[in-house]
């Protein structure tokens, strides 16, 4: 009797098996549906599908086949794996920079996360993203090492002086870096009515990553320590990463303290 290894890399050594089990998994076909959508040969098409019964995965009815309950148990499970690698992939050269403090923190939040990394074409590509998300939001929380970027910065202060609605948590050396960047545009930001600024001594994962929450996307800016470089922007639109979000904001956020204009002049 083969192993369950032996069984997963039967399916996965072939495209057109995972295709078959893909199309099966979707609606009933025929088989030379499920040629045209593989593009598989009728031998090879005849080899899956008798393995695929001899596994008991598939049934036929005429010239139909479906998947049976245990068929659809498998279908369901190696589809889970697929989706786990794919993130793998994606988050692998960013886990060193993900959060590790915040609160409830898991990869699978991020299982559709649009990652934005340097290119050799193009490295500024993870601070221009976080520019787009900010340009295209029309409300902006968040906390942490979201918007040190000049560029970034620019943008969130033309952003809120438009009126986008802006609170933010900064951490004491955070907030200096900012006002430092340019005293009298960080001022007219943070005059407007629409924006609201809080300092905490004690953010999670200040050193490495920030965490933004535009509109119903979230996004994580992940930073080098030492060189201070931002390695990639980490986002997604999916509701359990945004609830995570929001729960994480909503506990600093309660105790942050608020900055009034006066003090962030001084």
């Amino acid at each position: 009797m083969n192993t369950p290894l032996d069984e997963i890399e039967f399916l996965a050594r072939s495209d057109h098996r995972v295709e078959v089990l893909d199309a099966l998994a979707e609606r009933p076909c025929d088989r030379n549906d499920l040629r045209v959508t593989t593009g598989a040969s009728s031998p090879t098409m005849g080899r899956i599908l008798a393995d695929f019964e001899d596994r008991r995965w598939i049934d036929r009815d005429g010239r139909t086949y479906e998947l049976t309950r245990l068929g659809e148990f498998v279908a369901e499970r190696f589809m889970d794996l697929r989706e786990a690698m794919e993130t793998e992939q994606k988050l692998r050269d960013v886990v060193p920079w993900l959060p590790r403090e915040m609160e409830g923190f898991t990869v699978d939040l991020f299982t559709d996360a649009t990652v934005s990394y340097p290119g050799p074409g193009y490295p500024y590509q993870p601070v221009a993203r976080v520019t787009q998300l900010i340009e295209g939001t029309e409300s902006m929380r968040g906390f942490g090492t979201t918007i040190v970027k000049s560029s970034n910065l620019e943008a969130a202060c033309r952003a809120i002086i438009d009126g986008m609605e802006f609170e933010f948590i900064y951490s004491p050396g955070v907030l200096e870096t900012i006002v430092t960047w340019n005293p009298e545009k960080v001022a007219q930001a943070d005059a407007c009515e629409n924006c609201t600024t809080f300092v905490h001594d004690e953010l999670p994962d200040s050193d490495w990553c920030g965490l933004g929450i535009y509109d119903d996307r979230v996004g994580i800016c992940c930073h080098d320590v030492e060189t201070g470089m931002l390695k990639a922007v980490v986002d997604t639109d999916s509701p359990a990463a945004l609830a995570w979000a929001e729960s994480v904001y909503e506990r600093y956020q309660n105790e942050a303290r608020l900055l009034d204009d006066e003090a962030l002049v001084t």
